[in-house]
């Protein structure tokens, strides 16, 4: 395992070799972390890629090729050691092909590539999904990046704002107890696109924001100034903190895919809001973080 850094003149990163995973976003004027630093006490994690799946599945198994497979939440390439792919001055890649263990959990051929490329201000997060093989890819992808909130000591999180562009309203799809999407529908309506940060905003898990109603995110602090815009091309995101637990950041997570309806019972192919890769095809996505 290794880390690799990269930085321009105003901004570094750095990337962790196993799931490829983004640790570290700083601004070099200022020193200032971004980026949630995985104390577990809270949440192990900083910015995990979600891949082959993103949430649960129904009783955790899913069904392709005439056969059951278990799969945990979120798949399995956020625990996986990647090989780097190239590394410049401003951008750095890696890269995960499909292996025996893999087609143990996920019967199919892949090549997953994941790039970051420094911005300016920010970086530009790649997803790139190879599909070598001889038949359709079935799969789903997101972000799962977590934002220091509040940013300094002595501040509450429930000073802070999160804004959804100029929009009038956000409608977020529920989550069952068990992680599993609902029919029950929350409407959260915003002043001026800015909704207040609550201590139960995220008692009944994430913010599952579908059908592209926003496509630009900002974590504002009390004067509503934002200090971290995530802007994605994905049709669907989550929002999410620990439930109960006061934790001191918040994920904005671009996602291609989503976890089962609690009363799904189809095939692989035919999860809401899963990706199809046909044979020796690619599938491009990403987003990018502003600082």
């Amino acid at each position: 395992m290794a880390v690799y850094e990269v930085k321009n003149k105003t901004v570094a990163i750095q990337v962790h070799s196993k799931g490829a995973e983004l640790k570290s976003l700083k601004r070099l004027d200022t020193g200032r972390e971004y980026l949630w630093n995985a104390d577990p006490a809270y949440w192990n994690r900083t910015s995990p890629v979600l891949f082959p799946f993103v949430g649960g599945v129904k009783n955790r198994e899913y069904r392709t090729k005439g056969r059951t497979y278990s799969m945990a939440q979120h798949g399995f390439v956020r625990d996986m050691e990647f090989s780097l792919l190239s590394q410049t001055e401003d951008e750095i890649w890696f890269v995960l092909k499909d292996s025996e263990e893999t087609r143990e959990m996920y019967p199919y051929e892949f090549v997953l590539k994941l790039g970051y490329c420094l911005l300016p201000d920010g970086v530009d997060v790649r997803w790139q999904v190879e599909n070598p093989g001889k038949e359709e890819l079935p799969f789903s992808i997101g972000g799962h990046p977590a934002f220091y909130c509040p940013l300094d000591e002595g501040e509450k999180q429930t000073d802070y704002f999160i804004r959804f562009g100029k929009q009038e309203k956000v409608v977020s799809t529920g989550i069952s107890e068990k992680g599993l999407a609902t029919d029950e529908k929350n409407t959260y309506n915003l002043d001026q696109g800015y909704l207040a940060i609550t201590e139960n905003l995220f008692d009944r898990d994430a913010l599952v924001i579908e059908h592209s109603q926003v496509m630009e995110v900002s974590l504002c602090r009390a004067d509503k100034k934002p200090y971290v815009t995530v802007k994605m091309e994905e049709p669907l995101f989550g929002i999410w903190s620990p439930a109960k637990k006061n934790a001191p950041f918040i994920c904005i997570e671009p996602w291609c895919g989503r976890c089962d309806h609690e009363n799904f019972s189809g095939e692989l192919k035919e999860r809401e809001w899963g990706n199809l890769v046909a044979p020796e095809g690619a599938w491009k996505a990403g987003y990018q973080i502003i600082v």
